[in-house]
């Protein structure tokens, strides 16, 4: 079950009591950006890197989505109500540890919260294979691509797949909901934002710390046929954080999913010195 206790612009109430004309915007037109993270024993992780990528988007599109106050986007006052919210639910309690989301549209933000996906230890463990392409997905440098936006049609459809998206050109883009990581020619490649993709915070974080496990971490096109010489592969993202792909369109790569510990071992620390 998930938890019922919300904020929205930093007042802390029930789901129940949300009322659907305040977010007609998002709600009817997708009109929105939201951003997903880490919850550790209480920690949002990551966070101020989550709200500079919601900042950016509504820049981005300001003619587009009526954006909040600009105080409600601060750091501290979104941990404060984090904080308010966990506190309030006995259900969660002050050491939560899951998942919280943030959306805004319609000049709020809305803050609610959800527990870990129950096969999230099975895919660190086990890893997940990916065996089917979606070509075309997605047009070189196409903007939205770069925004998690509300309007998130495409790649929901697509999240029980797990397709590997590429644009027209047939270069990897990235999966429905995660970066793609792959050991390819001595180094750790992802593609670019121009592939278009996400920018991931955990694709940020590796490509910060500019290597994992000895590999040098680089951004460059990545044509899909080269996925047929990858030594290993993984995909991350803010919950997850990497997901070793142990067999990859075909071919076995055995070496994912150790490839995959040490880069969330790695993403692990980096936000605990971060918060």
């Amino acid at each position: 079950m998930h938890p019922q206790t919300v904020s929205v612009d930093g007042v802390v109430q029930r789901w129940e009591d949300l009322r659907l004309h305040d977010f007609s915007q998002g709600f009817f037109f997708g009109a929105g950006f939201f951003t997903t993270f880490r919850i550790d024993a209480g920690q949002p992780r990551f966070l101020a890197r989550h709200l500079s990528r919601l900042r950016g988007s509504l820049d981005a599109f300001s003619t587009a989505v009526r954006a909040p106050a600009p105080a409600l986007l601060r750091e501290d006052a979104v941990r404060e109500a984090l904080r308010r919210c966990l506190t309030a639910d006995a259900a969660m309690g002050p050491r939560f540890t899951g998942v919280g989301k943030l959306a805004v549209s319609d000049g709020h933000v809305l803050c609610t919260f959800r527990p870990f996906p129950t096969e999230l230890e099975a895919l660190h463990r086990q890893g997940r294979e990916l065996e089917g392409v979606e070509a075309g997905a997605y047009r070189r440098a196409e903007r939205t691509v770069n925004h998690k936006g509300l309007a998130y049609f495409r790649q929901h459809a697509l999240m029980p797949w797990m397709p590997v998206l590429t644009n027209e050109a047939a270069e990897v883009c990235e999966l429905p909901t995660a970066n793609l990581f792959v050991q390819l020619d001595g180094a750790l490649v992802t593609p670019p934002l121009s592939a278009p993709c996400l920018p991931g915070i955990a694709r940020a974080v590796l490509l910060a710390m500019a290597s994992v496990d000895g590999l040098p971490v680089v951004e460059r096109v990545l044509p899909l046929a080269d996925l047929s010489r990858a030594q290993a592969c993984f995909y991350s993202n803010a919950v997850a954080l990497a997901v070793g792909v142990p067999r990859l369109l075909g071919r076995e790569l055995p070496d994912s999913l150790r490839l995959a510990e040490r880069a969330r071992a790695a993403l692990d620390a980096r936000a605990i010195r971060e918060g």
